[in-house]
């Protein structure tokens, strides 16, 4: 009966929380309400003092330090010429693929998205000059769009990836060991989409423009010669954390260091830029914060009615496979994308989900990919897709337009979880590789 009478309080408190979130309530105190109503209806214990002190440690972390850093790295490299450089770099390897340019589309956004942690940065830094050319040559609407849609979720997945530290921070596992997690899923996804294009291509041969005249080598390298600088932080980063040269926040400091010096290469550093960069990663940084107080509470909160075990708990009780819940959380996850952006999704589900999915004898470092997959999935489903409002600003489409052209590329994420949760081991190779037990 004890579980029972949890399951109902938890359902109340889901529907405050709903209520709050349809009045316009900002989700950092929507969830702090939450929590001071969960324990003002089942504790005794001083409210405010739990707030302080849960507050103070959910943002005194020094893992917590690389949120703002890798989200200042994104915003200094957006500013800069570097998606130019890359389709132009890009552009002579892929002429021999069915669907040809397109092709730059995924290569570009996997390549960004190592160094920028953003999915709306990607998409809009390689949208930015992708779309016109790709226009100005006669290639398919509609597959430039969904491929720069679809292709820009992976700034979320291929590390680093601010919703991945939020996640790490707020299951408490190894953000090093997320970020690894996230590797081959990101490859995989990326083969998925170019498979499509190809396939898309090759069943549309008229839709596809000839092929651009024949490279040789020394051209195709001098052409590219300007992605060396970005391929090479790219490296740097990556090795120092397989190696365990330096922490994840060492990690985002160097990579700080490597996007102002390609700005400066690049010639684009200016004090514009700079301030801009600035005031940008500070205002998201400070709205990520605030959420993740507001979740820290309502966590704590959680912890002190026993809701999370009693759910738990319940879970057992059904009699679930790990693979039904799987499927129930995807069905969820996919309801709240539609909803909400993705960071809420992660600190709003975490404190229920979390001991469900321990329960179920999940790995914490492949659930992270897998959550991580439906906050890509967020990025392009209507109304709050924000992929969507990029490329409908860029192209001039309205969102609808854009999500139906985007659409084919969600079903290749869905069919990515299906992938990952049939074959854990694509996420969980390299985390195991780096850290034996």
């Amino acid at each position: 009966m004890y579980n029972l009478g949890m399951v109902e309080l938890a359902f109340v408190l889901l529907g405050v929380m709903v209520v709050l979130l349809a009045s316009g309530v900002w989700i950092a105190v929507a969830l702090g309400l939450v929590g001071f109503a969960a324990m003002a209806l089942t504790t005794n214990v001083p409210l405010g003092t739990v707030l302080a002190t849960t507050t103070w440690s959910s943002s005194a972390s020094w893992t917590l330090a690389a949120l703002p850093l890798f989200i200042w790295m994104g915003e200094i490299l957006f500013r800069t010429k570097l998606s130019e450089e890359m389709f132009r770099g890009l552009s002579p390897w892929v002429q021999w693929l069915p669907g040809r340019l397109t092709h730059v589309n995924v290569i570009g956004c996997g390549i960004f998205a190592a160094v920028s942690g953003s999915s709306a940065a990607t998409c809009a830094t390689i949208g930015k000059i992708a779309l016109p050319e790709l226009d100005k040559r006669g290639y398919d609407k509609n597959l430039s769009l969904g491929s720069l849609a679809g292709s820009g979720t992976l700034g979320l997945l291929i590390p680093p990836s601010i919703p991945m530290v939020v996640y790490a921070v707020t299951a408490n596992v190894s953000v090093l060991q997320v970020f690894l997690g996230g590797f081959l899923p990101g490859l995989l996804v990326m083969a998925l989409y170019s498979g499509y294009i190809i396939v898309w291509s090759l069943l549309n041969p008229g839709k596809v423009p000839p092929r651009d005249p024949p490279m040789s080598f020394r051209l195709k390298m001098r052409e590219s010669a300007k992605l060396f600088p970005c391929l090479l932080l790219i490296f740097a980063v990556f090795l120092s954390l397989v190696l365990g040269f330096a922490t994840a926040t060492e990690c985002a400091a160097w990579g700080v260091s490597g996007a102002l010096l390609l700005a400066w290469w690049s010639g684009t550093l200016t004090r514009k830029n700079f301030f801009d960069s600035v005031m940008s990663a500070t205002r998201l940084t400070c709205m990520i914060m605030l959420i993740l107080a507001g979740a820290a509470y309502t966590t704590a909160a959680m912890a002190y009615t026993g809701i999370p075990a009693g759910l738990a708990q319940w879970v057992k009780g059904q009699d679930l496979t790990p693979s039904m819940l799987a499927l129930y959380l995807s069905v969820m996850y996919i309801i709240l994308g539609c909803l909400i952006d993705g960071i809420s999704m992660i600190v709003l589900t975490a404190v229920i989900v979390l001991p469900m999915v321990k329960e179920a004898g999940f790995d914490l470092i492949w659930f992270g990919i897998y959550l991580i997959i439906h906050v890509e999935m967020a990025q392009i489903t209507p109304p709050v897709g924000f992929n969507l409002f990029v490329l409908q600003n860029m192209s001039g489409r309205d969102t609808l337009t854009v999500a139906r052209a985007a659409f084919p590329f969600f079903v290749l994420l869905l069919a990515t979880v299906f992938i990952i949760t049939e074959y854990p081991q694509i996420v969980l190779y390299l985390p195991k590789l780096a850290f034996p037990d």
